[in-house]
């Protein structure tokens, strides 16, 4: 501990900074973290913390090191988590893997997953070590949707069964709340309102807003219920798009989640097919689209509904926006005679297009 404090020493008046800096110390961070918790664990089984009274070893933890209950909690479950997650173990303390991957998989563990996840812990692992979170939480999901399906259709009807909005008014007249959706309907709701941000954005003359992205949203809520009630009684509601990739499968695994790659169980999706609109599009390769399938909604170009499907997000390795978000960018520049074809397209955020244009 002493050559722990004096190496924390020694950094602390050091110019730390690059790039390099940057990763090298989150690694080193995500393996103090692993040791941290390895030594409350082995706290927590030899039962010292009763020998002052303590009701439990987080309790002690809370108490003693004066941090949040939610963090000691953590820490303890963790710690008895990660008997049965060697491999996992082994990544956290190389500095591979960081504490929300080790969350992430300890949750995934159940008595109907143990004996699935003891056989693919390492594959899990590996993921988890190349991908960016968002992508590893994806397979994860995917994985558990294999693993344990009926666990995660409970969990999806729970999710739904928890939905709830508290609107109440104070004593002083202001409006006070909280919302809880499950991922569809909470997907429903946020697209909806981030329209009408970006109009109120685009408004207020963009950067130059004197409105908080707060106010904007609050703003936009507002004005969704006065479009609503200003709305005609006959309108047409508008119905959800079901995408069918046909042969993806083959070569990237399952697709099964929302436009903003949000991943959602197939019977989560079984409300809203009734009223749905249902779009085919075949694959014959990882690259290739041969096919979209006719519907009753209209959609500005095969071509670059062709590259979404295929490619989901924008094409840069630090952007994760999804690619209905995105311009469709020609990989060789139309002004270098690239087609406009989905095999010359890829998705790309407005930034990523600038900065990629502008040299």
């Amino acid at each position: 501990m002493e050559a722990l404090t004096g190496a924390i020493d020694e950094l602390a008046g050091a110019e730390l900074g690059s790039a390099d800096d940057v990763v090298a110390l989150q690694r080193e961070l995500a393996r103090l973290e692993a040791i941290a918790v390895r030594a409350v664990a082995r706290f927590d089984a030899s039962r010292e913390w009763a020998i002052d009274g303590a009701k439990s070893a987080s309790a002690w933890i809370t108490a003693q090191c004066r941090i949040p209950s939610s963090v000691s909690h953590r820490r303890v479950a963790l710690g008895r988590a990660l008997r049965e997650l060697p491999a996992t173990e082994a990544a956290w303390r190389r500095g591979d893997v960081a504490i929300d991957h080790v969350s992430a998989l300890a949750r995934a563990r159940n008595e109907r997953t143990a004996d699935a996840l003891a056989r693919d812990e390492a594959f899990l692992v590996g993921q988890a070590r190349v991908l960016s979170f968002r992508s590893f939480t994806r397979v994860l999901a995917y994985w558990s949707q294999h693993a344990d399906p009926d666990g995660v259709e409970s969990d999806a009807e729970r999710a739904v069964a928890d939905r709830r909005l508290n609107l109440s008014q104070t004593f002083q007249g202001t409006w006070i709340g909280e919302l809880r959706l499950d991922p569809i309907r909470g997907t429903i709701v946020s697209n909806v309102l981030r329209a009408i941000e970006e109009e109120l954005f685009a408004d207020d003359g963009g950067t130059e807003s004197p409105r908080t992205p707060a106010q904007r949203r609050a703003d936009a809520l507002v004005e969704m219920a006065v479009r609503a009630s200003t709305s005609p009684a006959d309108g047409k509601r508008p119905a959800p798009l079901f995408t069918v990739l046909v042969g993806y499968e083959t070569f990237a695994g399952r697709v099964c989640e929302l436009s903003n790659r949000t991943v959602v169980t197939p019977g989560s999706l079984v409300p809203w097919l009734d009223g749905a609109y249902v779009e085919r599009v075949v694959f014959d390769g990882p690259s290739r689209v041969i096919d979209i399938g006719h519907h009753r909604r209209l959609f500005v170009g095969a071509t670059r509904r062709a590259v979404e499907v295929r490619d989901l997000e924008c094409f840069h390795e630090t952007c994760e926006l999804p690619a209905e978000d995105c311009q469709i960018d020609h990989r060789q520049p139309w002004a270098w005679d690239g087609p406009t074809t989905q095999a010359n397209g890829r998705p790309a955020c407005g930034f990523h297009n600038r900065r990629r244009h502008a040299g």
